[in-house]
């Protein structure tokens, strides 16, 4: 509960958390094996990053409204999400989530200035798992080798297991936030589309102040 504690101050005040994942996967692999440290680490992980992530949103849209506004000037991207987000909030949150386009602690103050809701935005949440699970192994690879050395233990199985296991999870990451990054310009083109079919027909031609002939 300590470590939930201080992943959500950290959330909060814009700290960086890779650093936080990679250490609770050393602490919880070192106490408890790689398979139960991975799976208890990554629900701390989880459980912390979430609650401040949804903080942060509430605050943003409520009592530091103003100063996100101005944060949102640093990313050109935020207009065409606001206006996607009105009619696809969950799923544009859920390619922001995979996608690193615009870094997660500015997301979760950013997205509370849009249009989106809390329960898409919070629904969203479930989409940073691949990447909190990848870093918890990673800093739970490093304390189960380190036991393992520790112990006098025949180190190979364990090697291979780890390796595969990065090699394999930063593939699926690529993969995933590639796609994510595809899916996202997809829909950003399509909503401004949208918006110039839009303007073109609440724009008056010029055919339409011609006088009609009598």
């Amino acid at each position: 509960f300590a470590f939930i504690g201080v992943y959500f101050v950290a959330t909060v005040l814009f700290i960086p958390g890779t650093i936080l994942t990679l250490g609770a996967g050393f602490v919880f692999s070192s106490a408890f094996g790689l398979g139960a440290g991975v799976l208890l680490a990554s629900i701390a992980v989880f459980v912390g990053v979430s609650s401040g992530a949804l903080a942060s949103f509430l605050l943003g849209r409520y009592l530091l409204r103003g100063w996100v506004m101005s944060l949102t000037s640093k990313y050109q991207l935020f207009g065409a999400i606001d206006t996607a987000l009105t009619n696809n909030g969950f799923k544009i949150m859920s390619l922001l989530r995979l996608s690193p386009i615009i870094p997660f602690n500015a997301l979760n103050y950013i997205a509370g200035v849009t249009s989106v809701s809390f329960r898409d935005n919070a629904l969203a949440m479930l989409f940073i798992l691949p990447g909190t699970v990848l870093y918890v192994f990673l800093g739970s690879s490093a304390g189960s080798l380190s036991d393992s050395e520790s112990s006098g233990d025949d180190q190979t199985t364990t090697i291979i297991t780890v390796v595969f296991g990065i090699v394999f999870g930063f593939l699926g990451i690529a993969a995933t936030s590639y796609y994510a990054k595809k899916e996202l310009s997809t829909v950003i083109a399509q909503q401004d589309g949208e918006s110039a079919d839009a303007e073109d027909v609440s724009t008056p031609t010029d055919d339409a102040y011609e006088e009609v002939p009598v």
